[in-house]
């Protein structure tokens, strides 16, 4: 409804990641939130994944599922609203173990492709990525006879 609402049309992918987004956004608190509670916390994130997901285009991030939005935006949105929502947790707690797990996985993850890069390398050649890496990589059309680019 907010996609249609705001962009003037329906839009299946974000009808699906909105469902998504609720679910996620539900996973932290799903052990001691009210139904009620569940059912705000869900329809939020199914608002918010919209607003994200156009925030993270206009950011000209390559996210073209979503993921960004439904997973990390929403399951931020999730823990955060067991500090809004619960009696026996706390804002500033729920908000310290956001920040301490983004440090972790922004460390981690830096250290990872960093090794990668130098191991093996991360990018495939502009002929395979213009060839699209289901041929170059598997061997095998996604959409057979769909072709946007011809390499020589």
């Amino acid at each position: 409804m907010a996609s249609w609402y705001f962009f003037n049309k329906p839009d299946l992918s974000m009808t699906l990641n909105g469902s998504l987004a609720g679910l996620v956004g539900i996973t932290a608190g799903a052990d001691i939130m009210s139904p009620l509670y569940s059912v705000i916390i869900g329809f939020a994130a199914g608002l918010l994944v919209v607003f994200s997901v156009s925030s993270i285009d206009r950011m000209k991030i390559d996210d073209p599922v979503g993921a960004i939005s439904v997973h990390l935006v929403c399951g931020i949105w999730g823990t955060l609203a067991v500090g809004l929502f619960s009696s026996s947790h706390s804002l500033l707690t729920q908000l310290i173990g956001v920040v301490c797990y983004g440090a972790t996985c922004l460390i981690t993850s830096f250290l990872i492709f960093y090794l990668i890069k130098k191991v093996i390398g991360l990018r495939v050649s502009y002929n395979e990525e213009l060839k699209g890496l289901d041929l170059s990589e598997h061997d095998s059309e996604s959409y057979s006879g769909f072709q946007i680019f011809t390499v020589e």
